[in-house]
């Protein structure tokens, strides 16, 4: 079963058993999916849908953060609901060593030298870690690598 029918059989099981926070988010993902399919003219493949679940684990977190900075405990709350509910839609993360041991593979795999060669590095990575792992740090870990 792919991850977009995975969601929309959630979203039928959530209405049946008037599980209302879950079917809210749920319909959030389902818009945030064809929203997508609509602006590009394409039915989303596991990976596409992924990036979207991604994009909206990022939103999340940094939503929490400004509504605890802003002392907007309610909404952060929110936040975090939907975020968990979000993320058991992604892959199990990586841990550190299994990410820095990609990411030494993919360096030599790339052949890349210096920080000028993060770009393709970061492109052979993207669809190996995609919701696996937060691109920001994935970024700053390849960097580290690169610049010793």
């Amino acid at each position: 079963m792919s991850l977009k029918s995975r969601i929309l059989e959630d979203v039928k099981t959530a209405m049946r058993a008037h599980e209302r926070e879950q079917l809210a988010t749920l319909r959030l993902v389902t818009a945030a999916i064809k929203q997508k399919e609509v602006d590009e003219r394409i039915d989303l493949n596991d990976e596409q849908v992924l990036a979207v679940l991604d994009k909206m684990v990022k939103q999340r977190r940094e939503s929490i953060e400004q509504f605890e900075n802003a002392g907007r405990e309610d909404l952060a709350a929110k936040e975090r609901s939907e975020l968990a509910m979000i993320q058991n839609y992604l892959p199990e993360p990586l841990g550190d060593e299994e990410l820095a041991a990609l990411i030494r593979s993919t360096i030599s795999e790339v052949g890349a030298t210096g920080i000028r060669d993060m770009g393709p590095v970061m492109n052979a990575l993207r669809g190996q870690v995609q919701g696996r792992a937060d691109m920001k740090a994935v970024s700053q870990a390849v960097k580290s690598q690169l610049s010793s």
